[in-house]
């Protein structure tokens, strides 16, 4: 039996297991799929210890994806351009290689919702390995993106380094008000719906207008979505499209074919709700 799971910390929430399990069944592969929490100080050990125990490949989730890019002997063009690994892949000799899935798992769901266009404006909230997973994807598909940060100079660095794939610019969190607004599109690549939290943009950008997308996504609404509806947003969606998406990238980086989304993530929906 062919054997994967995935890392994180936490990790109990995670669909993952169960979503590949569906993905294998269209195909009638026999695999197992495992949660592992991972120390927050002893990912790189953990994952070794997996690999040394037959495992084949993995998923990462946070807060390791840039450990993860740190641990990977080869990795794909999009993860070395991105700087961050949510897919890892054991291949000959022991070589453990790292992949990227988030960004095309994002972007497959934001077409499937029609959420993007080219040359839509997207606000994107967050400049850490989600917000850079995602942004190459966005770029190349022609969208204008505006980096917002808590800390700004990294969300700068991120604009800097990703400005030669497309239009992308920065905002400080403390001067976005109405001149800034115009954004057909949201998202929070932050980890701030783990803890409750939402991430800091004045509710002057929310309206019916807009279209929110949260990278994180729980049973009912994230707190981000939450302040979203209570602000006149009507087309708004969670990560759990997005998770389908990528981890559908993922099976086919480990088992040479792309799974059907569609039918998991009504599934999905159903075990949520």
């Amino acid at each position: 039996m062919k054997k994967f799971a995935v890392f994180g910390h936490p990790v109990a929430h995670s669909q993952s297991p169960f979503i590949h399990q569906e993905f294998a069944k269209q195909f009638g592969i026999d695999l197992s799929y495992e949660r592992i929490l991972s120390p927050l100080a002893g990912f790189r050990d953990c994952v070794s210890a997996f690999f040394a125990d037959g495992g084949l490949g993995a998923n990462v989730t946070l807060p390791f994806k840039e450990q993860a890019y740190a641990l990977s002997d080869e990795l794909s063009e999009r993860a070395k351009i991105c700087g961050a690994v949510n897919t890892l892949y054991l291949k000959e000799e022991n070589r453990v290689f790292g992949d990227n899935t988030d960004g095309e798992g994002l972007v497959i769901d934001l077409q499937r919702l029609n959420f993007i266009r080219p040359g839509g404006k997207i606000l994107l909230i967050g400049a850490g390995g989600a917000a850079r997973g995602a942004l190459l994807p966005l770029l190349r598909a022609g969208c204008v993106v505006t980096i917002t940060n808590r800390t700004l100079a990294k969300a700068q660095s991120l604009a800097e380094q990703f400005s030669v794939y497309g239009d992308i610019n920065t905002v400080a969190t403390d001067k976005m008000d109405m001149d800034t607004a115009g954004f057909s599109l949201i998202i929070n690549a932050t980890s701030s719906g783990v803890d409750g939290g939402v991430p800091p943009i004045p509710v002057s950008l929310l309206n019916n207008t807009v279209a929110c997308y949260d990278m994180f996504y729980r049973a009912g609404l994230t707190p981000f979505l939450q302040l979203a509806v209570d602000n006149g947003v009507v087309r708004y969606a969670d990560g759990l499209g997005m998770l389908a998406g990528q981890a559908a990238f993922a099976f086919k980086l480990w088992h040479g074919v792309l799974p059907d989304i569609a039918p998991v993530l009504a599934q999905l929906k159903q075990r949520m709700a």
